[in-house]
């Protein structure tokens, strides 16, 4: 499939221009999927996931005007039979992977068995991730959190860190994680975001020092197309490619 992966949803003229052309058509004659799995381990999760699919949100990607939006919540899917979902997404246009907890949504990915259906997905299909929903399409990444990741999705590996930001240095934890292997570069979101000082250009570096893959640091007017394994970076803001 075709990917757009984001920092901040459609966020401008640039990456709306990208996403109407790669799905080869108008917003308005397509049918999207929203994935809103990341966002339950957050307290205030459902109320987080309501405003998302309502168009509450600063991250624009349900409100575009799709001709059809659908729900599709991958926890639910192991429970399921596959002839209930599997043709509904085989059908989409679009799928729209909001953002959250990567680890959580990487897992659920693979357990809900969507992680082995996109590979198939016709070549049309667009996937569209948001912050996590981009993280987790990679095959390596890292991100950060104020507390070990809970339940059964466990990083690869963690440790402690230390981030320098204007307000001083904050504690976090670094962990590593396992995506889905959609592209084979990793993804750090938020760049230079005030409500995200750990994600600094420099403390990015840092972040991506422990990625054995090239990682591309992008702010939330940045977004990464993906087409037939080319790489295109589309921005009207401030990204950052670091090589191993």
């Amino acid at each position: 499939m075709r990917l757009l992966l984001t920092s901040g949803g459609v966020k401008n003229a640039s990456i709306h221009d990208t996403l109407v052309d790669l799905l080869g058509k108008p917003i308005a004659e397509s049918n999207a999927l929203f994935i809103p799995t990341a966002i339950y381990p957050f307290p205030g999760g459902p109320y987080m996931a309501s405003r998302a699919i309502s168009g509450e949100t600063p991250s624009k990607l349900c409100e575009l005007g799709w001709k059809s939006l659908g729900i599709l919540e991958l926890s639910v899917l192991p429970s399921i039979e596959e002839a209930a979902w599997v043709p509904t997404v085989r059908d989409a246009d679009a799928l729209l992977v909001g953002g959250g907890d990567p680890l959580f949504l990487a897992n659920w990915m693979q357990r809900s068995g969507l992680a082995d259906l996109l590979p198939t997905l016709r070549s049309e299909a667009v996937y569209v991730g948001v912050s996590a929903g981009s993280i987790a399409a990679t095959s390596t990444f890292v991100e950060t959190y104020t507390e070990p990741p809970r339940g059964n999705d466990g990083p690869l590996k963690s440790e402690d860190i230390v981030f320098a930001t204007p307000q001083g240095d904050v504690d976090r934890i670094l962990v590593t994680g396992q995506g889905v292997g959609l592209v084979d570069f990793a993804v750090i979101p938020h760049l230079d975001h005030p409500y995200h000082p750990d994600a600094s250009l420099a403390n990015a570096e840092k972040w991506a020092a422990r990625i054995p893959a090239p990682t591309y640091a992008i702010d939330d007017q940045t977004a990464i197309k993906v087409t037939d394994g080319t790489v295109e970076v589309i921005s009207e803001g401030q990204w950052k490619l670091f090589t191993p």
